[in-house]
């Protein structure tokens, strides 16, 4: 039966924080790894007005994080390069789910364009005879005779057919190259040890709410479904067994059901104090991705205007959500200027409400000096805001 919320807002606050690594940062020669296997993935994107929102994600969670560290997490196979609900780093323990979108694949569903097999089929052929190769190594190639840069939309044959046996899991990433994918074959990869047995419907359903609960602390049917196709009809039937078996519980709140371990209520009931602090978070950060959620439990209406129109943006191009403590209080507009080694903060907006004290402003311009260094940057400008903001944050 479902009850009414066992944990005040606050709590529930607090407990997705603990669940997500953000209250006590991660160390060790693990620490990689560990994050990406505690919050299910870590998402990549390719925007570089700042420094990419994957290592930004990591940088929030690991104790003195440098880039060199992911390169290690995948060079020593502590986790893989493939497809969440986008394109992420997985934990290596997953890479057996990995196989049920793989097979989909093989088996005539497409990804982003019809798969040409004899164009993947020579590309598949020079690989396994040349070894790891990038896009740009078939450059010169006749496959790739007549055609133009472009879009993702738009790649080049070659390009494309990289993706899609990639995609088919044919061929991995070994390694990134200055961003660019560097493809081989999977048993060059991968080590054959690792479970190749695809899960059943149920397996991979039962995964998705481990992996969701365990990184969310709570969720609905459709956050742990969040953009995987035809997956609604196993989840429901998987959650109502977890939940007749004891492994689950779960509540009633803003009229929908949500999910969670026992445990929980158990270990904690009294979450960890959170600390003084502020977090810039990634747009793409996982506490923030799916925006209906973070409305709901931290009353944060947040969205990326990379998207938008410029003339209709509000905040800016790309805009972090600002996380004091327990609560998002604003977000602010970044650009890293590369050539003056300068942050560039173009658009700071505090909500009205904030109370604008010396503890704010020591945790929020440690937070800019912090994330300015994380970016290569000796200094930080302060460009727009209001006047209330302004006064208080450089007075």
């Amino acid at each position: 039966m479902t009850s009414a919320c066992p944990f005040s807002p606050k709590e529930l606050r607090q407990l997705i924080l603990r669940q997500q690594g953000l209250l006590k940062p991660a160390q060790g020669k693990a620490a990689v790894a560990d994050v990406i296997k505690q919050i299910s993935y870590v998402q990549l994107d390719s925007i570089y007005v700042v420094e990419r929102a994957h290592h930004h994600v990591l940088y929030n969670r690991v104790k003195n994080y440098q880039q060199s560290m992911l390169d290690k997490a995948l060079e020593y196979k502590q986790s893989f390069e493939y497809w969440s609900h986008a394109a992420a780093f997985l934990p290596a323990e997953d890479y057996r789910f990995s196989l049920q979108r793989k097979l989909l694949l093989q088996n005539g569903t497409n990804h982003w364009f019809n798969p040409e097999q004899q164009l993947m089929n020579e590309v598949l052929a020079r690989v396994t005879a040349e070894g790891p190769l990038k896009a740009s190594d078939f450059v010169t190639d006749s496959i790739n005779s007549g055609q133009k840069n472009g879009a993702w939309w738009d790649w080049q044959p070659a390009k494309q057919a990289l993706e899609q046996l990639f995609m088919q899991g044919k061929l991995m990433v070994a390694r990134r190259d200055k961003f660019q994918k560097v493809y081989d074959l999977t048993e060059r990869v991968w080590p054959d040890h690792r479970d190749q047995v695809p899960p059943t419907e149920a397996e991979f359903a039962d995964y998705l709410i481990d992996r969701c609960l365990q990184s969310q602390a709570v969720a609905t049917v459709q956050q742990i479904g969040y953009l995987r196709k035809n997956m609604q009809a196993a989840l429901k039937s998987q959650l109502q067994q977890q939940l007749e078996q004891g492994r689950l519980q779960s509540f009633l709140l803003d009229g929908k059901v949500w999910y969670y371990r026992p445990q929980l209520v158990l270990t904690d009931k009294l979450a960890a104090k959170v600390p003084n602090k502020v977090w810039l978070l990634s747009p793409f950060d996982n506490l923030v991705i799916q925006r209906d959620r973070l409305m709901q439990l931290f009353n944060f209406d947040y969205q990326i205007e990379v998207y938008v129109p410029a003339a209709k943006r509000q905040i800016g191009y790309y805009s972090l959500p600002i996380l004091y403590k327990d609560q998002f209080i604003g977000q602010v507009d970044v650009k890293a200027d590369r050539a003056s080694k300068t942050l560039l903060l173009q658009h700071l907006v505090l909500d009205e409400q904030v109370k604008l004290t010396d503890a704010l402003k020591a945790a929020l311009t440690k937070a800019v000096v912090d994330y300015a260094s994380f970016n290569g940057c000796e200094s930080w400008q302060l460009v727009k805001t209001s006047a209330r903001t302004r006064d208080w944050l450089m007075g």
